[in-house]
């Protein structure tokens, strides 16, 4: 019979020095599993095209292809936070584990999908399954490594989140090369068996405090978050912030929220300590996360438009010139806590958002239908050197913020800053990128239909299936690459703001060298978690 009793459990097996003598080989398994996740996004990017015809996908409308992205967003970021907290109460493993199982199921029902509705469906269990799986990865990785080696796996953690996105989109597009659309998705299966067993054999449980469970929190943040990025989405994809259904959402959303952090402030057993805010170090992190995704995800979602439909790169190929930005982020994360520790994380993070706003300023400033692809390449290099060297200090100084007991609640907080980041930056991104070219191919080609006018790929599209006389197919392809071009050059600039935002925020409130020291010591102080003995 067990029973549960208080005793001093700071990382499930490890000790402050050295960590769980597993530590190492239980990072792999977790790797794996972070990039089955990432890679999944990546690869359905490159798939829209094959996915939109009627004969080799589904036939879905742009607006399908649109919710097949946005139901796996909108299900991610609802249940991440709630997530966290579980875990931290039921056991991270064995999240990891029951999030893998769903992430697995969704995946093959995904691959033999028949309709559009239903692979939409199948996305939005996917998304529950990364969910819950998701802050399990990187409470178990805080609580197996200890204080010293942390900052050196969170590297190595984020590293793998840009070799993932870079390999999917290759991935992806081999496979497309060679099967059909279904084992973009079937590809998942494999790697989700492995997982369970190397997790089940190797790591740990762990859980947190087992204080009164906060279900009405986690239920205000599941609504606001739902609420919330249901309206964003609804704006990115209508490419405006006007009706009901936009701002009403979004309306909704935040005042949910607001519900919920005074919720939190009110009760003695909240999920979130709002105290933690209070902190301008983690607040300024917190800021940079979701400000960096922001830019990253909204510019580099577009780009897949540009080297797909300009430039006329295969699926293969466009995944291939994304390998840079994930080899970059591979090498040079796992190396950032290094930097930080000689110069300083304000001046690291400074450096490293300058690389960042290099690419939107380039893009912004020198991109044409004729740019070379070496460089898209060398941007793509450079910019995975910034984000790797942006991400782990941010990361870690959230991680680090909150008790070891309370992991699960860190991360679950910190990806849920980076998807409605990303989400929001596609949004709204996107919303001025459809404003400005549909202004622009409309003076340029106004016999185009309205459909036509809504995005470049629809353009494409009806030139595609012979919709534009053929008289007039040749000044209409060059009207939507001219109106493509100067729809870029302005949402780069957008990003660019963004970005000069965030360098603001790390000139003002990062640490310099001396104050970078010893950041781990309030999570320490915690008070002991309660284990099963």
């Amino acid at each position: 019979m067990s029973e549960t009793r208080s005793v001093p459990a700071p990382a499930a097996g490890t000790d402050d020095d050295h960590g769980h003598p597993r530590r190492w080989a239980i990072l792999s398994v977790l790797v794996l599993s972070l990039i089955v996740v990432v890679l999944d996004n990546t690869v359905l990017n490159v798939a829209m095209k094959t996915l939109a015809d009627p004969e080799q996908g589904v036939g879905a409308t742009q607006s399908d292809l649109a919710w097949m992205i946005n139901s796996y967003t909108l299900v991610f970021a609802g249940l991440l936070f709630a997530s966290g907290v579980i875990g931290d109460r039921l056991g991270r493993k064995r999240m990891l584990l029951a999030g893998l199982v769903v992430f697995g199921v969704a995946s093959l029902l995904s691959a033999y999908a028949s309709t559009p509705d239903q692979l939409i469906w199948y996305r939005a269990l996917m998304g529950a399954g990364a969910a819950i799986m998701m802050p399990s990865t990187l409470s178990l990785l805080r609580n197996v490594f200890s204080a010293k080696e942390f900052p050196k796996a969170l590297g190595i953690w984020t590293g793998a989140v840009g070799i993932g996105g870079a390999i999917g989109p290759i991935v992806g597009g081999a496979l497309l090369d060679h099967f059909w659309w279904g084992s973009v998705f079937l590809i998942n299966v494999p790697i989700v068996v492995f997982g369970l067993i190397a997790i089940t054999i190797l790591a740990p449980e762990s859980k947190g405090s087992q204080a009164k469970a906060d279900f009405v929190g986690m239920a205000l943040s599941m609504i606001g978050l739902v609420s919330l990025t249901y309206g964003i989405i609804e704006a990115g994809d209508a490419g405006s912030w006007t009706g009901i259904e936009v701002w009403g959402t979004i309306a909704l959303g935040v005042l949910i929220l607001v519900g919920f952090v005074l919720w939190e402030r009110r009760i003695p057993h909240a999920s979130l300590d709002m105290k933690l805010f209070k902190s301008t170090r983690f607040s300024a992190s917190s800021a940079i996360i979701t400000l960096t995704f922001f830019g990253m995800m909204g510019l580099m979602f577009f780009m897949t438009f540009y080297l797909q439909i300009m430039k006329g790169y295969s699926p293969l190929e466009t995944g291939l010139l994304f390998l840079p930005f994930g080899a970059s982020m591979l090498v040079f994360a796992p190396l950032s806590n290094t930097l930080v520790n000689k110069f300083g994380a304000k001046a690291v993070g400074i450096v490293a958002m300058l690389l960042v706003i290099t690419n939107f300023t380039v893009t912004a400033l020198v991109f044409e239908a004729d740019t070379s692809v070496w460089v898209v390449i060398g941007l793509f290099f450079i910019t995975g050197a910034g984000m790797a060297n942006l991400m782990p200090p941010a990361m870690n100084t959230l991680m680090s913020s909150v008790p070891r007991e309370k992991a699960g609640v860190g991360s679950a907080l910190a990806n849920t800053l980076r998807q409605v980041g990303g989400a929001l930056g596609v949004a709204v991104l996107g919303t001025i990128m459809a404003q400005v070219y549909r202004t622009q191919i409309t003076d340029a080609a106004p016999q185009l239909p309205d459909a036509a006018r809504e995005s470049y790929a629809s353009t494409y599209g009806a030139l595609e299936t012979g919709a534009i006389p053929a008289d007039a197919a040749a000044q209409v392809a060059q009207a939507a690459n001219d109106s493509f071009i100067h729809a870029l050059h302005t949402t780069a600039l957008a990003a660019v703001a963004v970005g000069v935002v965030g360098l603001v925020i790390i000139a003002l409130f990062f640490p310099g060298k001396r104050r970078a020291e010893g950041t781990e010591a309030p999570a320490e102080a915690a008070e002991p978690a309660l284990v099963e003995v």
